[in-house]
């Protein structure tokens, strides 16, 4: 401590300039404009502590006050910055769950942004002058799209499925196959979800095998709910088998239970892209007369996050009038965006969906403005750009194991790896997300949307730019 008192370190900190200082400076005065003096002043103070720091460790050999400024200047900048924000997705997932999943279409954001700004029919009928219902605005459409007696909307399908056991099998039991008790992202399992609504579940069959007369087996005086569960995120092969969801229904009508069936993904297209197969579709379920189907909103659908039941009106009032629906309830901000996007099915105006457009895109169509941006960065000398065969993902849950043909951008630097290209592009505005394999950085355009094109670019040319300075030492 009496080295730091009376050597060069305390030299160095007497040069520190107070914060007033650096305030009254041009740079800081600007950003203080534009964000507020509480943010400047707090984060110059982090930049000043920092620096004493490194002055006291012996890392700094001069102090700078444009250096400071700069810095403080950056500090406060990434202070205010909002967290949630946007970036490009060249990661060729689709239905990327870290990334937000389904992009909104724009008519969805035109809806969400109408209603978001003023007051709205929410709960209030027009025509009757009297209060109304919030899930009438999407029961009408969904209704009309997937043929079902009356449909529900909460805030994702894990709320859906909770609900509907709650409603329909609460202190009683559901049976459900050994092979279909799945875990899904972010270790949720789907047991626990099904014990926290209160029922008690009764497993049959094996893991790879489950009969009908299995489910039969399983049935007893304190039975309500026969459940079915789409697979998810993984797939089972070889010896295995599972009852038809006809035979599954004619079981659950024969012995007067009810049938609930959770999709997950929230497939309503009956023609899926080459290479996808055996994903099952809503309106197939609802028509081979399962009760309750439950499915997402922000996967196949295309839409916002949401859990949409559908079914038998009975048993949808029933669930309706449950408390836990009003806990579990979306905003107008959801409906507005899931009744604009099925408005889109309705009409037949599937190619304003982002994420159906990118589904339909063929490699060719991606290795086209791959091939355009390749050539673009081929004059950056310490970069190595190719486009090469690959493969994209759907994601989200929905139809694993199976791969869309696509083409990818492999970018390699002459003396920078590839994991250390990958963080640079994350520290891009907006950041960019990409894929490394066999230490090469792989970027895939189905999930880039063609307008990013160019941004995507200024990105890959700055990769190579040295960062800018700090006081790091």
């Amino acid at each position: 401590m009496a080295q730091a008192e009376s050597g060069p370190e305390a030299k160095l900190l007497r040069q520190i300039p107070a914060v007033n200082e650096l305030l009254n400076g041009s740079v800081l005065r600007e950003v203080e404009t534009r964000l507020g003096r509480r943010v400047v002043v707090a984060s110059t103070q982090r930049v000043l502590a920092r620096l004493r720091e490194r002055i006291v460790e012996g890392r700094v050999s001069s102090v700078s006050r444009a250096a400071l400024e700069q810095e403080s200047a950056r500090e406060a900048e990434a202070a205010a910055r909002l967290s949630l924000r946007a970036v490009i997705n060249a990661s060729g997932v689709i239905l990327h769950t870290n990334l937000g999943r389904a992009p909104l279409a724009p008519e969805a954001l035109e809806h969400v942004v109408e209603v978001a700004g003023c007051y709205a029919n929410l709960e209030y009928d027009v025509e009757a002058g009297a209060r109304g219902r919030r899930d009438a605005h999407t029961d009408r459409l969904l209704g009309e799209l997937l043929g079902a007696e009356k449909t529900l909307v909460v805030n994702n399908n894990a709320a859906a499925v909770l609900l509907a056991l709650n409603s329909l099998a609460e202190g009683a039991e559901v049976i459900v196959s050994r092979g279909e008790l799945i875990e899904i992202g972010g270790s949720f399992r789907i047991p626990d979800v099904c014990a926290k609504s209160g029922a008690i579940l009764r497993e049959v069959g094996t893991t790879n095998r489950t009969r009908i007369g299995d489910y039969a087996a399983g049935i007893n005086e304190q039975t309500r709910v026969l459940l079915r569960v789409h697979p998810s995120n993984f797939r089972m092969v070889g010896f295995t088998e599972r009852p038809s969801l006809q035979e599954f229904v004619e079981l659950a009508q024969r012995k007067g239970l009810a049938s609930v069936e959770d999709l997950g993904s929230g497939c309503l297209l009956e023609q899926l892209p080459s290479g996808i197969r055996d994903e099952p579709t809503v309106r197939a379920s609802l028509e081979a007369g399962v009760d309750v189907v439950t499915f997402s909103g922000d996967k196949l659908l295309g839409g916002p996050q949401a859990g949409i039941l559908a079914g038998k009106r009975g048993l949808l009032e029933a669930i309706r009038h449950n408390p836990l629906f009003r806990a579990l309830r979306v905003d107008k901000l959801t409906i507005a965006a899931l009744e604009a996007t099925v408005s889109l099915y309705l009409q037949q105006k599937l190619e304003s969906i982002p994420a159906l457009r990118m589904l339909y895109l063929s490699r060719e169509d991606v290795r086209r403005r791959a091939a355009i941006l390749a050539q673009k960065l081929s004059a950056r000398s310490r970069l190595s750009v190719q486009v090469q065969d690959g493969e994209s993902v759907i994601g989200g849950g929905s139809t694993p194991a199976q791969t869309l043909a696509t083409a990818l951008l492999a970018v390699r630097h002459e003396s920078v790896g590839a994991q250390e290209l990958d963080r640079r592009l994350r520290q891009n505005l907006p950041p960019v997300i990409s894929r490394v394999e066999q230490d090469t950085l792989l970027l895939d355009l189905r999930t880039v949307f063609e307008e990013q094109d160019e941004e995507l670019r200024r990105a890959l040319e700055a990769i190579d730019s040295p960062a800018p300075g700090s006081l790091s030492g």
